[in-house]
């Protein structure tokens, strides 16, 4: 199996071209339950997108979503969020643990951000 596809749910999910409509259907297949946020906030860019005559709020939505949709569809990396958004959840501030998982959020979304183009 190639660096851009990995396993899921027994099958090979294959890194999806960024566009609005293959995110979608990629996250449809991997995570349905995060597809509302995901159109709310595509929603909520577009707008603003059309308030400020920019594309940049929608370059900034595809960066975000191609990321997740990195995160959801490799088994490393959502190990790797999941344990860290555990930690954070559960450990006091002032515990060293709770910085090194904030910094390994940030590692996995810098990584999945690096490998989703």
């Amino acid at each position: 199996m190639g660096a851009a596809e990995w396993s899921a749910g027994g099958g090979a999910i294959s890194r999806p071209e960024r566009t609005p409509d293959a995110l979608r259907t990629a996250l449809a297949r991997l995570a349905p339950h995060r597809l509302a946020d995901m159109e709310r906030q595509k929603d909520e860019a577009f707008q603003l997108a059309a308030q400020s005559n920019s594309l940049g709020p929608i370059r900034g939505w595809l960066t975000i979503w191609a990321a997740e949709v990195e995160v959801e569809r490799r088994p490393d990396l959502l190990e790797r969020r999941r344990a860290a958004e555990r930690a954070v959840q559960t450990c006091d501030r002032d515990d060293p643990a709770w910085l090194a998982a904030t910094e390994e959020l940030l590692a996995v979304l810098r990584e999945a951000r690096e490998a989703s183009g």
